[in-house]
């Protein structure tokens, strides 16, 4: 038998071949731009204080130069590779028996929770994200880890996955603990 993780039970019950995958969906393609849209002013806000610092100051005009090409350099790079490699890392999937998360970008993780301990089921949408038609889903479960969290689904995935989730907990008929 297949199991989601990737491994299969042998005859008696007991595992064999496992393997953890990254979980089968990507976010909504929108969120590339919307995670570097979400950065621009922390580097506006890093260009406007070093403007401010050097410039009535008077340092020198080569310090100041490579201070500035210095930030732009690092906010390109930022601005240009994060949002790609966000998009590639995150991912989540949510089967009969769970749901699966993977997160970061510097610093993963992966979380997966049994569907038998979801409590609650929700929907996200900051102002931002609702310019760019996107909702996060917060899956609660009975964890000390506290929630999982699906960042950057398009809405309409995100309100069909929270209808099916929350049909799907309450047809387990556990407790969600």
């Amino acid at each position: 038998m297949a199991l989601p993780c990737g491994g299969r039970s042998d005859d008696d019950g007991g595992m064999t071949d496992v393997l953890l995958r990254d979980p089968a969906h990507l976010v909504s393609r929108r969120a590339r731009l919307y995670w570097t849209v979400r950065a621009l002013p922390s580097w506006l806000l890093v260009g406007g204080l070093e403007a401010a610092i050097l410039l009535p100051d008077g340092v020198p005009g080569a310090v100041s130069w490579s201070v500035v090409a210095a930030t732009v350099v690092l906010a390109v790079l930022h601005l240009v590779v994060m949002p790609q490699w966000r998009y590639r890392v995150h991912r989540w999937e949510i089967t009969d028996t769970a749901v699966y998360t993977q997160s970061g970008w510097v610093s993963q993780e992966r979380r997966i929770a049994p569907i038998a301990r979801v409590q609650t089921v929700d929907t996200q949408r900051g102002p931002i994200e609702q310019l760019f038609g996107l909702a996060n889903v917060t899956v609660t479960t009975a964890s000390a880890r506290g929630p999982i969290k699906i960042h950057a689904l398009d809405r309409a995935t995100a309100e069909h996955t929270v209808a099916w989730l929350t049909e799907r907990a309450q047809a387990t008929g556990g407790d969600g603990t």
